[in-house]
């Protein structure tokens, strides 16, 4: 079971505040490794709020927890916050105004027996990738 999905990335102030204080920490980890779905698009899945899901594309892929949506339904439409998790997604080529896309990202989404992915282990990825 999966689902493609636009994601679109955010700042959140309290994961801004969380990242402050430590990107080790549980509370920066449980605000910033999560994907915000719309229920029917978790339905479709088979998947409850704080489950883990698989996100990936053909930039990268990252285990988070996948969060119900309280919006007004939105299927086919995620929402994750801006951080080391969602940047897995991001596409290394610029636009004009030399800014990654870390909006309209494509990506699958599917129900995951991994844990989320470690913060250590996505900063590996980046070094070895040279980022």
């Amino acid at each position: 079971m999966q689902v493609v999905v636009t994601v679109v990335t955010f700042r959140d102030i309290f994961q801004n505040e969380a990242e402050k204080k430590s990107r080790y920490s549980e509370d920066y980890r449980k605000l910033s490794a999560q994907i915000t779905l719309d229920k029917q698009d978790m339905a479709g899945l088979g998947v409850k709020d704080g489950q883990n899901v698989l996100v990936k594309n053909d930039v990268g892929s990252v285990v988070v927890a996948v969060k119900a949506s309280e919006d007004d339904s939105h299927p086919g439409l995620a929402f994750m916050v801006n951080s080391p998790w969602s940047n897995q997604l991001v596409r290394d080529d610029v636009c004009e105004t030399n800014i990654p896309g870390f909006k309209g990202i494509s990506a699958q989404v599917s129900p995951s027996g991994e844990s989320v992915t470690q913060i250590s282990e996505l900063f590996q990825r980046m070094k070895a990738q040279g980022a």
